[in-house]
């Protein structure tokens, strides 16, 4: 026999669940208590890192329907949103989702569904990593100079360094972060100056 799980996710903890639980109820689901994750974390956090997810993969079992109302419950990344899935489709889990009219994602129109949500995050992504490289080719050509800004400290580094000071001690002195300080120190090493 089937058994309906939910997942309700909200990103901060000024938000609640309560609206998903009452959406999925009105969409006919009577879920068990025991049976909704509800979880505050950020959608950009895998699912399969969140403790949430994880509590109910351990739950759900083959045959078993785990509803969410919106695909972004699962993350925010298409790519994620399918990998979780198409996991849940390997165990033999039907994943619902409200929003797609309570298409049953596992199924043929589910995977047809998700195969177009990809296509238009890898379009997506094709677009914004255009759109970049029309900007930093832009940038070049305007002559401004890309990457991290050029420390002259190098020399100081060095300098302070051979008067036996710590990283943190020309951090300080120097009023740069120390990050700084240690690439700069290994610089100076390989360059042969201290």
């Amino acid at each position: 026999m089937s058994r309906a799980f939910a997942y309700c996710r909200v990103s901060t903890t000024g938000q609640n669940t309560a609206n998903q639980i009452q959406e999925i109820e009105a969409a006919g689901f009577a879920i068990q208590s025991q049976r909704v994750i509800e979880e505050t974390v950020s959608g950009s956090i895998s699912a399969k890192d969140r403790q949430g997810f994880q509590k109910l993969l351990e739950r759900i079992e083959e045959g078993d329907v785990l509803v969410v109302t919106k695909l972004d419950r699962l993350g925010r990344n298409a790519m994620d949103v399918r990998s979780t899935v198409e996991s849940l489709a390997t165990k033999g889990v039907r994943v619902h989702c409200l929003a797609l009219g309570g298409v049953d994602l596992t199924s043929p129109a589910g995977k047809m569904t998700m195969a177009v949500i990809a296509s238009v995050a890898e379009f997506e992504r094709d677009l914004l990593v255009e759109r970049t490289q029309a900007g930093l080719q832009r940038t070049k050509a305007a002559g401004t100079r890309l990457g991290r800004p050029s420390s002259n400290k190098g020399t100081e580094v060095a300098q302070l360094k051979s008067e036996g000071l710590s990283q943190s001690a020309v951090a300080k002195r120097l009023e740069i972060s120390l990050s700084t300080v240690k690439r700069l120190w290994n610089q100076n090493i390989q360059v042969g100056r201290v």
